[in-house]
């Protein structure tokens, strides 16, 4: 074994417990305790806190250092890569066994600082798609305030074009209880207090506020399924203030399985072998209408009216688009040479 792969080896077998005796590090690396000392000298000039510890034997301990060695991570990519390595390791995937363990060594020679930031990330994983970007500091904060039971005053966007100003709204008080990722998206599932109800928070629109309040003993989910009620609140079938603003149904004469993969958090059902019924959300009646239209397939069933009246702006608005004159001309032609 060359003194790259025992290095590795060695910096293994510190991570996978807290103590080793030297004379059990040597042996399982087949090594003298002498090469074992100098491989630690090593580590310790790349920057990873071992440190010697007492005993009839002596031996060693990889501690928590000043900083990431010799990663280089600043402090919000570590928080990132644990956020990240938490998907990966609730995700199902094969990797996930992988991660589980690589943000337990990540964590091990993390500063005190940044461990309690890490450790209070603590999230529920349901598979979906890439959505909108959260600040990691706003998924902290969020997270925090589940982990310590505390109520949280928070100001929330309300539903509107994305990438629009954000209004001023006032603040509400809310007992957060569950940290959810779905289709991409970031939800905070809290106990609106000011409602008196259950609620769930995109938290790309979400700005939380400090102090946080008192503690609060956690009440029960509605269903005790998380998964569900995100879902539900997400597709406007249950009250929650993420329900998409217009939410309506259309027949396509699709197959299920060919509409289902393009439906992101639309919920869509078989009604034969070329048809079926998609129920889809969006920002307004006539996107709406343009999210079915991207489907290039015939519309049986439409519900409820104001979509149908959707589907006709939309119509008036392409014929009016295909009467326009040309708004770009296209790169000149070049000039051909007459023969001789």
């Amino acid at each position: 074994m060359g003194t790259s792969s025992r290095l590795l080896a060695l910096l293994s077998l510190l991570q996978a417990r807290r103590d080793w005796p030297g004379a059990a590090l040597a042996d399982r690396l087949g090594v003298s305790r002498r090469t074992v000392r100098r491989d630690v000298d090593r580590l310790r000039g790349l920057g990873y806190p071992v440190r010697a510890t007492m005993g009839p034997d002596g031996g060693y301990r990889l501690d928590a250092g000043a900083e990431l060695p010799p990663l280089l991570f600043d402090d919000d990519q570590a928080v990132a890569l644990a956020v990240a390595l938490q998907l990966a390791a609730a995700s199902g995937a094969d990797v996930g066994e992988a991660a589980a363990r690589a943000l337990a060594t990540v964590r091990q020679v993390m500063p005190a600082r940044l461990r309690h930031r890490v450790d209070a990330v603590r999230v529920t994983t349901l598979p979906g798609r890439t959505g909108a970007a959260v600040d990691p500091e706003v998924l902290v904060a969020l997270s925090t305030a589940v982990r310590d039971r505390q109520v949280l005053r928070l100001e929330h966007r309300p539903a509107g074009l994305p990438g629009g100003p954000a209004p001023d709204v006032a603040p509400r008080r809310v007992e957060p209880h569950h940290l959810v990722s779905r289709a991409g998206r970031w939800y905070l599932v809290a106990f609106d207090l000011d409602r008196d109800d259950w609620r769930t928070f995109r938290c790309d629109r979400v700005v939380p506020r400090t102090p946080l309040g008192p503690r609060f003993a956690p009440r029960p989910l509605p269903g005790g399924d998380v998964a569900a009620f995100v879902g539900a609140a997400a597709k406007g079938a249950a009250p929650g203030e993420d329900a998409w603003p217009c939410t309506g149904t259309v027949d396509l004469a699709l197959p299920a399985e060919r509409v289902a993969p393009f439906a992101h958090d639309g919920v869509v059902e078989a009604l034969g072998p070329d048809r079926c019924r998609l129920t889809l959300g969006s920002w307004s009646w006539v996107g709406l209408a343009a999210a079915v239209a991207r489907f290039d397939a015939d519309v049986l069933a439409v519900g409820p009216p104001a979509l149908a009246d959707a589907f006709r702006a939309l119509s008036a608005r392409c014929a009016a688009a295909a009467a326009a004159p040309a708004a770009v001309s296209g790169p000149a032609p070049a000039p051909r040479r007459r023969p001789r």
